[in-house]
């Protein structure tokens, strides 16, 4: 009993002991002392900038070398034998001036799993954008240093200005990330959506309920939910890029009937006056299609209704 108390407190130690060296001045040293002689140079004058890397994964790498490139500061700026002599900042890699193209194939040199391997690819590559624009490399693990939503702002603010509409999902309360959906370094043809075919997949991660298979499939929701869905926000009620019945009058044409007068007596058709008077075809047809049609994704019980052949989705 009195040896696994000794054990026990022995362990504890050791995890005091590593996680003083985790969070506390001891990693600092014990980084700065394994980073190649040429970086721990860098210190010298760079001394701000040195400190805040010293706590970054890039600098625990250590004396290893990746893909022929030196660890610590030599890994991204280059040999820094000339630099350390001329103190000209033309004697290193500065990445001042430097092409976006270029500062990214440095980057890849190590960054360059599966996760990169459509990087060239994407948006944000053809639009000359570079991993410094996003990635603060000195600080922190390297991550952007705020919270995706206000990064991903400062160019796609007519996206970001959708989530302040009423209906969106939940990005802004912090219940989402924008890379929840979205895969920034890569890209599979579909908007570098996190996708390997359909949007649609996509959107069953967390909406599954209306994944299906259905006896009674609805066609847009089987193609794609953005035919009736705005997902980063809108106006209208569920995502939806219209208020009923609007959205529906777009393919269902067949309710043109919804402007007709009723009246009083039987006609050729067969209509008549219901009890709503001679607005009713209006008041029937003009209201939302979901107070009739409330399985719109789909149902595996056929409907009553003759016209729809067990298909119009009411059950």
């Amino acid at each position: 009993m009195k040896r696994a108390v000794k054990v026990s407190v022995f362990l504890l130690a050791l995890y005091l002991l590593m996680l003083g060296y985790s969070y506390g001045d001891g990693e600092y040293e014990f980084i700065s002392r394994n980073l190649p002689e040429n970086s721990q140079s860098c210190g010298d004058c760079h001394d701000e900038i040195y400190s805040r890397f010293m706590r970054n994964k890039h600098a625990r790498i250590g004396k290893f070398e990746l893909h022929g490139a030196k660890a610590g500061c030599e890994m991204c700026h280059g040999d820094g034998t000339k630099h350390i002599d001329s103190n000209e900042p033309k004697d290193i890699i500065t990445f001042k001036g430097m092409e976006a193209r270029e500062i990214n194939e440095i980057c890849t040199r190590c960054h360059r799993g599966e996760e990169f391997s459509g990087w060239s690819h994407t948006s944000h590559a053809k639009n000359g954008l570079s991993c410094i624009d996003c990635h603060k490399i000195h600080e922190g693990d390297g991550s952007p240093p705020e919270d995706e939503l206000k990064l991903c702002r400062k160019c796609h603010s007519d996206v970001v200005s959708k989530m302040y509409l009423p209906s969106h999902h939940p990005v802004r309360e912090g219940k989402m990330e924008c890379t929840d959906c979205h895969n920034i370094h890569g890209t599979d043809g579909n908007g570098s959506l996190k996708s390997s075919e359909r949007k649609n997949d996509l959107c069953f991660k967390c909406h599954s309920k209306y994944q299906g298979p259905f006896v009674f499939e609805h066609p847009p929701v089987e193609e794609d939910c953005t035919i009736c869905h705005e997902v980063h926000g809108t106006a209208a009620n569920n995502l939806l890029k219209q208020n009923e019945p609007f959205l529906c009058l777009q393919c269902h044409t067949s309710h043109f009937h919804m402007g007709r007068v009723a009246e009083t007596t039987p006609d050729p058709e067969g209509y008549t006056t219901g009890r709503n008077g001679v607005m009713g075809f209006k008041m029937a047809f003009g209201t939302k299609c979901t107070q009739c049609h409330n399985h719109v994704h789909g149902s595996d019980l056929p409907s009553q209704s003759v016209p729809g052949r067990g298909k119009a989705l009411t059950r």
